[in-house]
């Protein structure tokens, strides 16, 4: 049995899972607009261990979105994460931002396009298809007009970046998910598992998440 606490903290959804063999058993999540996983984070695993009548010392390892998204985000939600490994001597899990995000989806044909807002008119995306497999990398880019005018298959576009862009882009391939706003620790679990089988872990000590663009603080004048 592999018992696995999913930890999704990259956007503005603080989303906290409890999984056993790839199947979620508990959820507690709340996204709001101002940054709230400082406080709700460990909250949320005492609640999700008592609701299960579980104990820490019964997870087999600890996954964690890696990025890209929120700075802080990910900041709080690795450090919990290493924290938590680190005291029960058991394994990390990396799992990909935007892949978590491109699960809250399932398409027959096109491509799904997650987006993650980063401000202003550029996102965090990437390319999936109907799989899940990742084909095109993961890139911080700017939208305009002219953004995806190559790709002739239909983009199902998802997330908080994507509805940014629904006066931009216009063409009949692009479609909308205005439901589908952020990822969830619930997409985690089934892909933290089969990690966790293929012993795809990570260095406790060295891992750091995938920030993408580094790090720019702004201060009032």
């Amino acid at each position: 049995m592999a018992l696995i606490l999913n930890v999704e903290t990259a956007t503005k959804n603080c989303s906290v899972a409890l999984s056993k063999d790839g199947k979620t058993l508990a959820i507690r999540e709340i996204a709001e607009q101002n940054f709230s996983h400082a406080e709700k984070l460990h909250i949320f695993i005492e609640e999700l261990f008592a609701e299960s009548h579980l104990k820490l010392q019964d997870l087999s390892a600890i996954a964690v979105s890696q990025g890209p998204g929120s700075y802080t985000g990910l900041r709080i939600g690795v450090s919990a994460a290493k924290g938590l490994c680190y005291a029960l001597s058991i394994p990390l899990i990396a799992v990909d931002t935007l892949e978590i995000l491109a699960r809250k989806i399932n398409i027959s044909n096109g491509i799904i396009l997650p987006m993650i807002d980063a401000r202003r008119l550029e996102v965090y995306s990437a390319f999936f298809d109907s799989n899940y497999a990742k084909i095109r990398e993961t890139k911080a880019e700017i939208i305009d007009e002219n953004s995806f005018q190559e790709e002739t298959e239909i983009l199902h576009l998802i997330g908080d970046g994507a509805m940014k862009f629904k006066e931009i882009l216009t063409d009949e391939k692009f479609k909308y998910y205005p439901e589908i706003q952020f990822p969830s620790a619930a997409e985690m679990s089934l892909i933290s598992f089969q990690k966790f089988q293929n012993n795809q872990f990570e260095d406790v000590a060295y891992f750091e998440p995938f920030y993408l663009k580094d790090f720019v603080l702004i201060t009032k004048k």
